[in-house]
């Protein structure tokens, strides 16, 4: 049963009673011993903000700061890394023969690809929708890949991505699934079980045996969203923390299609956010966000950009979406109605939140570039 509290016209919102009651099967443990075993892996940092617990009138406040994640300035690396190690061992290549890894991206998806096909001797090539900033390009080309601008948005540059990757000794690795293509998404996904991971045992070390009781995470095509609820939904004890999905308003298609109850595609528009600048969920990840989500709230721009501000006077420095999770936690603790929605979240002033800055500002170059969680 849903509630689409929204209805009121208080704000885009919309919460579900009983996720916390779904489980679903856990990610493979080989995905964090891989990573562990990368030259430049180290857990990125988990800082608490006691003033952010202050102002939301929660027991204590935890950011995940990804604003360097294996090298580059984003989450992005988890994904990509698992994915590209999968797809080179089972992909079978005369002689010595390169591949030529495909995608479509924003930027920081695309930027770690081509790191990857690069570490390894491969080649890549990257489709670039508009709107991209001209410095995140140089950073994808500075990987040494070939990268083709396209004259349209996100969606038109995953598809000639695809039908690039159609030629001999190319593969497509794509961070969002549709039905035909799901094996290389679900994969990126597994990679981010490492970030997941890190938070439980930083957790530990602060005495928060149990988990957090709210996690909220920035979502665009849904992939990062899914990771977060399949770990969560998948431990076979320990408290079951509220899972909060955040996105722009001007692109807020789990949103829409939560509240529709099936997957709907929407009209974008223009936002800082660009990471989250997408028109559709991810088919793979749907299934977890319409049974695992408690809620998901979309944000204006100038909702992330204080919010990055005021995590920037705090030391922790985050681009537009990953500002997003502290701005999307704020709208629904705040104003009218603010009530019924932390009832809602089961947030009380003991309770312990966890928000996932998932890029730096270096990923969103002048705040007009990132990726799609």
């Amino acid at each position: 049963m849903t509630e689409n509290v929204s209805a009121s016209g208080l704000m885009p919102w919309f919460a579900r009673p009983g996720a916390r009651a779904w489980r679903c099967t856990s990610a493979p443990a080989e995905v964090r011993t891989f990573h562990a075993a990368l030259p430049d892996y180290a857990p990125t940092p988990l800082t608490e903000l006691p003033p952010m617990a202050a102002e939301l009138g929660v027991g204590r406040v935890f950011v995940k700061d990804e604003s360097c994640r294996l090298g580059l300035p984003a989450f992005k690396a988890l994904g990509s890394s698992w994915a590209v190690h999968r797809v080179l061992s089972e992909r079978v290549v005369s002689g010595d023969e390169p591949v030529t890894l495909v995608t479509a991206t924003d930027g920081n998806h695309g930027r770690a690809v081509a790191r990857m096909a690069r570490l390894l001797g491969h080649h890549a090539h990257a489709f670039v929708p508009q709107g991209v900033h001209p410095q995140a390009v140089a950073a994808i080309v500075a990987e040494q890949a070939e990268v083709t601008e396209v004259a349209g948005p996100y969606d038109e540059a995953v598809r000639l991505a695809a039908e690039a990757a159609a030629a001999p000794d190319a593969v497509l690795v794509q961070d969002t699934a549709w039905p035909g293509y799901e094996r290389i998404p679900g994969w990126i996904v597994e990679g981010y079980a490492t970030l997941c991971a890190e938070i439980d045992e930083q957790l530990t070390v602060a005495g928060i045996v149990e988990g957090p009781d709210l996690v909220a995470v920035p979502v665009g095509v849904g992939s990062l969203a899914q990771a977060v609820i399949t770990h969560y939904r998948s431990r076979p004890s320990g408290r079951a923390p509220t899972l909060l999905s955040v996105e722009a308003e001007a692109a807020a298609c789990v949103l829409a299609s939560l509240t529709a109850g099936e997957p709907v595609s929407v009209t974008t528009a223009d936002t800082i956010m660009a990471g989250l600048n997408c028109g559709t969920p991810s088919s793979i990840a749907w299934p977890f966000l319409h049974r695992g989500l408690d809620a998901a709230v979309a944000i204006p721009d100038a909702d992330s950009a204080r919010a990055a501000a005021d995590l920037a006077a705090l030391g922790v420095y985050a681009g537009p979406c990953g500002a997003a999770a502290l701005a999307g936690l704020r709208a629904v603790l705040t104003g009218r109605g603010a009530g019924t929605r932390r009832t809602a979240l089961g947030l009380d002033p003991a309770s312990v939140v966890v928000l996932l800055s998932t890029e730096g500002p270096a990923a969103n170059p002048h705040s007009t570039t990132g990726d799609r969680p």
